[in-house]
């Protein structure tokens, strides 16, 4: 990792030597220096994936850089997974949110990002850029700022194919309001909220940041296509989110690109934005899908153009702190870790006090305690915890939350570099995503990733790996532990005299944090999971037993991850109490065409579900009892476990489907009614039925084409 720190390039330490260790499935790269030597371990996959901290300084940088094992991975997976359905509203979502909601005009709207952080140089206020033409606003290098203002291009009878009705609940507009004149301007691209003759309001803005993509350092990226338009915070749940339009068109941020969108990958992000969130994964949300009829895009061929309007509650992410840490800016890094501490998480109180040593069973690992004051620093020598610290180890939490939930549902971003993670853990900025069909760990929808670093196995040790970047941009103000207010520190950085303390602190720090990710995430993996298979409590052998032991025989009988919980949802245990039985229980998992995968018969695939049906059933009688004693809960066992457990996930092939059907011809208006179909299953996943074309809802929720499992897409968009 990269530790960004003013330093005296005399005290550069000398790289000695880098170990290999290997014992059985255990990989470790030990890294030596003349100073210090660590190696951090990650748990991964059956194996050990090793983060180690290579020091070296740089003549005005302290450097610290990782390096990556990959070991081979046994057939046995402990550590592949993760979970959902947290407590509460994720991502501010639907829970607790007013029915009444207000008009466009009445949302409370505000500027705060634009208002704490500093602007592009070439055009520091509304007027500046409003003046300017279309083509200087246009793509260049943007240095010492974190956005630039910038107006999104209008649109010619723009059409409206779909709005989420519980995003319009939760920013808390009412029921209606969509189909106003002012609300269809909005997402279409034709209206801001700054007036040019008083100057007065709110004028949109693109980001700045940069980022590590496929492992390498892509320098400036930013918000090339997406402009944010207000920030309006839900009148009821206090909650505050940035408004932004997808596919607007170019800012200085485009690089090489047209600033517009496709229908195509508008339509995916449209609808699994509200997917994720609906399944209790934490996302950015989507308000409103609107075709641009007379915009024609071109990417592989000449497509139809279309905005998607998206909000969350900050669209800040890794890639933020990465352009700044590269480009040696620690003032701004300092102050952008202090706006998202106080403006994002609303106050360095809320971020989790020091933990002792984290473990994926302690109730402090998992629920910290808070309040801790700013100036406050915790800890022993050598690990003093600051409040970057803290806010450190925030972000980490959140994402190792997140990446948890998607592998206990099975879903694959695609594209996980630094720009496409969130400093809140959002799933966020959709590509190549899909859910899993056949379990396949190796399983990656992108069809450019051809290392298979993204794949759905790869996933939590990715964002990892991200994360560690971030702690390159923080490790300065990390390291600096109880120093990190003093004067001389805040204006030049630190001096040769405590160089190594710092970095040995930083070091140390982020060792932990590591630890910290991986209990948590362990933690929240085998909680959803439990919850999946409708257990009430946790046994330490379960992790191995149960879930290693389903993943095992769900990649080898090449069986649907996602139905197979759903159909186990509906087992009756009095079905599994003989071996017949259990065997007779197992076809109903196989797909339409009976068993596949190498190797399988009926036979053996039906006695290798009907053992693991059996640990099973052995399990849920533990908690629930026996199906025979007079107070048998089987009834609400099955109801817990279809509450999370759900019928419905948009699958690649749904929304292929849904693609051609919205897609404007000649002879063909777009299907909106069929859009409304698939939302309305998208909002509802866990229900059994949802009153639309049954036909359509069956085979949606039945077993996956032959040809429509696995399929792949490109990061085209």
């Amino acid at each position: 990792m990269t530790l960004l720190t003013k330093c005296n390039p005399k005290a550069r330490p000398r790289l000695r030597t880098a170990i290999v260790l290997s014992s059985g499935n255990t990989s470790v790269i030990m890294v030596q220096t003349a100073y210090d030597m660590s190696a951090f371990l990650y748990l991964i996959t059956g194996g050990i994936c090793m983060f180690a901290v290579l020091l070296h300084y740089h003549p005005s940088f302290m450097l610290l850089r990782p390096l990556t094992s990959r070991p081979s991975v046994p057939r046995a997976r402990l550590i592949q997974m993760a979970a959902h359905l947290s407590n509460g509203a994720v991502n501010g979502s639907s829970n607790g949110s007013s029915s009444t909601g207000v008009s466009l005009a009445e949302l409370p709207k505000s500027n705060v990002f634009t208002s704490s952080l500093p602007a592009d140089a070439m055009f520091p206020t509304p007027l500046d850029s409003f003046r300017a033409s279309r083509q200087a606003l246009g793509p260049r290098m943007v240095k010492g700022a974190l956005y630039t203002y910038v107006r999104p291009v209008q649109i010619e009878d723009p059409e409206i194919l779909g709005v989420s009705k519980r995003a319009m609940r939760d920013i808390g507009l009412r029921e209606g309001e969509e189909e106003t004149e002012e609300f269809k301007q909005l997402v279409s691209s034709n209206m801001i909220m700054w007036d040019e003759k008083t100057e007065k309001g709110i004028y949109p803005w693109a980001q700045c940041y940069g980022g590590w993509q496929f492992g390498s350092w892509a320098g400036q990226l930013g918000d090339g296509r997406a402009i944010s338009l207000f920030e309006s915070t839900n009148p009821y749940t206090k909650i505050r989110y940035e408004i932004q339009l997808k596919g607007a068109g170019t800012t200085p941020y485009s690089r090489f690109a047209d600033g517009k969108a496709v229908l195509r990958s508008s339509v995916r992000e449209f609808v699994v934005s509200e997917a994720l969130n609906a399944l209790n994964i934490p996302s950015t949300r989507a308000l409103a899908l609107t075709l641009t009829p007379h915009v024609k895009v071109r990417r592989e061929t000449l497509e139809p153009g279309a905005i998607v309007t998206r909000f969350a509650q900050s669209w800040l992410r890794i890639g933020t702190f990465d352009i700044l840490r590269a480009r040696g800016d620690r003032a701004l890094i300092r102050k952008l870790a202090t706006y998202i501490a106080e403006n994002v998480f609303s106050g360095w109180e809320n971020l989790p006090s020091i933990l002792p040593e984290p473990s994926p069973t302690s109730q402090t690992t998992i629920l910290p305690p808070t309040g801790i004051p700013a100036s406050e620093v915790q800890g022993s020598p050598g690990f003093e915890e600051n409040r970057f610290t803290r806010l450190y180890r925030h972000i980490c939490r959140q994402n190792a939350l997140t990446v948890a939930k998607w592998q206990a549902y099975a879903f694959t971003n695609g594209v996980l570099n630094t720009d496409n993670t969130s400093i809140m853990g959002l799933s966020l900025d959709f590509g190549p995503f899909a859910f899993v069909d056949n379990f396949d760990p190796n399983y990656t929808p992108n069809h450019d990733d051809h290392m298979l670093r993204y794949s759905y196995r790869n996933q939590p040790s990715i964002i990892w790996w991200n994360l560690v970047r971030l702690g390159e941009g923080l490790g300065e103000l990390i390291g600096a532990g109880a120093r990190v207010d003093e004067e001389e520190f805040v204006s030049n950085g630190v001096d040769e005299s405590w160089a190594s303390e710092l970095v040995s602190r930083a070091e140390n720090l982020i060792k932990k944090t590591g630890d910290e990710y991986r209990s948590v995430f362990l933690a929240e993996y085998k909680r959803l999971m439990t919850l999946r298979l409708g257990l009430l409590s946790q046994k330490e052998s379960d992790f191995k037993t149960l879930i290693s032991g389903l993943l095992d025989t769900m990649e080898a009988l090449e069986l649907d991850f996602n139905h197979f919980f759903r159909r186990l949802s509906s087992v009756n245990i009095t079905d599994l109490d003989t071996e017949e039985k259990r065997e007779n229980t197992a076809t109903r998992f196989f797909h339409h065409e009976g068993v596949t995968g190498v190797g399988n018969t009926e036979e053996s695939a039906k006695t290798r579900v009907a053992a693991w049906l059996s640990l099973w059933r052995e399990r849920v009688i533990e908690d629930w009892g026996s199906p025979d004693s007079p107070s048998s809960s089987e009834s609400e066992r099955q109801k817990a476990m279809k509450s999370v457990n759900p019928k419905f996930i948009p699958r690649s092939f749904i929304l292929d489907e849904l693609i051609k059907r919205l897609t404007p011809t000649s002879m063909n208006k777009p299907d909106k009614a069929v859009l409304e179909r698939v939302m309305n299953m998208t909002l509802n996943p866990f229900d059994e039925e949802w009153g639309g074309v049954k036909e359509e809802e069956d085979r949606w929720c039945g077993d996956v084409p032959r040809l429509g499992r696995g399929m792949m897409c490109s990061c085209s968009s």
